[in-house]
């Protein structure tokens, strides 16, 4: 069985606009999914931030090529209102990191990948860096 890894926005925005220089880390775990290795989870949200962020770079009819691409390497985690619900009531001081970490919680990943682990301190689930995924 598939490793069930979560990416955050900020290891997809990486990867996507090849940030560096994190794009190589980010890059190799995308890669991973594309071989069938491990399935790779994001958030529904990670979508709309990922098309907010490319479309101020490029246009939105672009922005959405690259999603739709994009979107053959990942599962889309649906956001409900139980994850809103959890993520209103944490301790989380960072709105949408708390709904990444729910959903991710949710969909019963093994771990969660981020380049923000201070806001994770009290997670019930590893939380580690794509690199430190990779060095894995």
């Amino acid at each position: 069985m598939k490793r069930k890894i979560f990416a955050d926005t900020d290891i997809t925005y990486d990867m996507l606009a090849n940030r560096e220089p994190h794009y190589q880390a980010a890059a190799r775990l995308f890669t991973l999914s594309d071989a069938g290795k491990i399935q790779i989870f994001i958030s529904a949200l990670t979508i709309a931030n990922i098309h907010y962020l490319i479309s101020k770079q490029l246009s939105s009819n672009e922005a959405k090529q690259i999603i739709r691409k994009f979107k053959l390497l990942v599962n889309i985690a649906p956001i409900n209102e139980k994850i809103i619900d959890l993520a209103l009531n944490s301790d989380f001081k960072d709105f949408e990191d708390a709904i990444q970490y729910y959903c991710a919680l949710e969909n019963d990943v093994e771990v969660l990948l981020t380049r923000n682990l201070k806001d994770y301190k009290k997670a019930q689930i590893p939380v580690m860096t794509a690199q430190d995924f990779i060095n894995l």
